[in-house]
Formats: C-alpha cells, sequence, structure tokens
C-alpha cells in the first residue's frame, strides 16, 4: 500500500523565484478554497441540483472506470471529496491532494475510508518521488492551474504507462467562454480570480509536446445544472445525441481528457 512520506504536511517548498506569478496564484487558491469551505462548495460547483446530480455521477464513471484494487492513484485537487469517496469504491490506494487545509478538512469528514490518504501538495511540486502512481485523475482542477507546469509535474510522478483522466470545462461553450473571461461574471458565479477552461486542440498539442502519448479528448455535457427539472430527463437525452453531431459537439461544456505516459 502506498504510504504518503509526510501525510498532512503542507509541502509548499517556492524555490521558484522566477514564478512568482505562480506563487501569488497558488495563494489565491487557497483563500478561494476558503471561501468555498464557508459557503459551500457543492453549491457554487452546482453538484446539488437534480441536473448537477446527474452530471456529477457521469464524471464519477469517466475518471473511476479503469480503476482496481491494486493500483496507486493521485486524485488531484480533490476539494471537499465529491469524488474522492467514489474513486475508493474501486478498492485502489487514492493519494487525495488539495492546496486548501479548509476544503482537506471537509473531504475526511465525507470519507474516512482506509483507503485513501489526504495531503496538502504543491501541484507544481510535489514531494512524491518519480513514478510512483499508476493514475492521475481529477475533475474540474487542471484549468485552476498553470497547466504547463501541472502538466509536467503529473509526468514526473506517473509511472511509465500511467494514465491520466480529467474533466475540464470547454472554452468553446459559449456560457463557459463568458463566465472565464468576464471578471464580474466570474465573481458572481464563485470561481476563483485566476481559473479559466481549454480550447481542446492546443490543450491535446500540450500533452503531446510535453511527453504523452495516446491523447484523447471529447467535448461532453450539453446539460446545465440549472434545467429546471420537469426538462432533466429530456434534455440530458438530447445532449447525449448532441454529443455526437459534428460541429455542434464542439460546443458542449465540458472535456474528457485521457492519455498515457
Amino acid at each position: 500500500m502506498f504510504r504518503p512520506a509526510d501525510e498532512g504536511r503542507a509541502s509548499f517548498k517556492f524555490t521558484l523565484p522566477e514564478n512568482f506569478l505562480m506563487q501569488e496564484r497558488i495563494a489565491k487558491e487557497v483563500q478561494h478554497g476558503r471561501f468555498l469551505a464557508e459557503h459551500g462548495a457543492g453549491e457554487i460547483w452546482n453538484w446539488e441540483s437534480p441536473a448537477g446530480k446527474l452530471r456529477w455521477a457521469r464524471r464519477v464513471k469517466m475518471l473511476s472506470g479503469h480503476l482496481g484494487v491494486g493500483m496507486t492513484v493521485l486524485e488531484l485537487g480533490c476539494g471537499t471529496g465529491y469524488f474522492t469517496r467514489e474513486l475508493a469504491r474501486s478498492g485502489a490506494d487514492i493519494v487525495a491532494i488539495d492546496v486548501s487545509p479548509e476544503l482537506l478538512e471537509v473531504a475526511r469528514a465525507i470519507c474516512s475510508a482506509r483507503n485513501v490518504h489526504y495531503e496538502i501538495q504543491n501541484a507544481y511540486e510535489m514531494s512524491y518521488p518519480d513514478a510512483v502512481f499508476d493514475s492521475v485523475v481529477g475533475s474540474s482542477v487542471l484549468h485552476h492551474l498553470e497547466i504547463e507546469a501541472a502538466l509536467r509535474e503529473i509526468y514526473r510522478v506517473l509511472k511509465p504507462g500511467g494514465t491520466i483522466y480529467f474533466t475540464e470545462p470547454n472554452m468553446l461553450n459559449p456560457q463557459i467562454a463568458i463566465q472565464k473571461n468576464v471578471p464580474w461574471v466570474k465573481r458572481k458565479l464563485g470561481d476563483s480570480p485566476d481559473e479559466t477552461a481549454f480550447f481542446r486542440w492546443p490543450l491535446r498539442h500540450l500533452l503531446e509536446v510535453t511527453g504523452y502519448r495516446e491523447v484523447r479528448i471529447d467535448p461532453f455535457d450539453f446539460l446545465h445544472p440549472k434545467t429546471p427539472v420537469p426538462l432533466v430527463d429530456r434534455l440530458n437525452s438530447l445532449g447525449r445525441v448532441l454529443e455526437n453531431v459534428p460541429v455542434i459537439s464542439e460546443f458542449a461544456g465540458s472535456l474528457y481528457i485521457r492519455a498515457v505516459k
């Protein structure tokens, strides 16, 4: 079983003086984590509505379907543990990390499974040795990070043949584009100051030049979390159809990202 070197210890080294903006970004995310813990992360992240619960359940399958007993898995940006508990059901050893001590405190209360270990970690400079994880997974976390630095560090801690599975917002979706680029909308919807979204083709290229192979990025999810209850099933079915329509599918709300080291 995987044992973190210093469970619960903050591992921020901040040894890169040239990356002041990166340090500042982490500080903002820590502050945002405190806000989420105080104001209800589930509501802000839109996981609590009937449509939101359907969207969450689908992501659980996307992120955990490949996991199994004997695997060592890193959950990047576990937040309040919404996905951690479900990942733990796979029987894999889960190392769940976040920058926010407040969110980790909530996560520990939600899921205290024996195969889950929580740690405060800096995603750009993790304390783990090279090639230790079979898979790295996360929901809506990469868009909070300086993506090039994060992908390099994830690559470092993955075993050869290890996989990544992420779901992230799609910048081609009109609402996402407004939400991530208009500051007052971002504040109103509870986003952190620096979070963004991804265009899938530049992200694919970045993954490939970082060294990942078998890169697959698919747009998905047309179901809005605020969909009225009587319309949820109908619009969910329609959305699944639209995901398979060329051109239209590119405007879905999220991206499903997979790759191999």
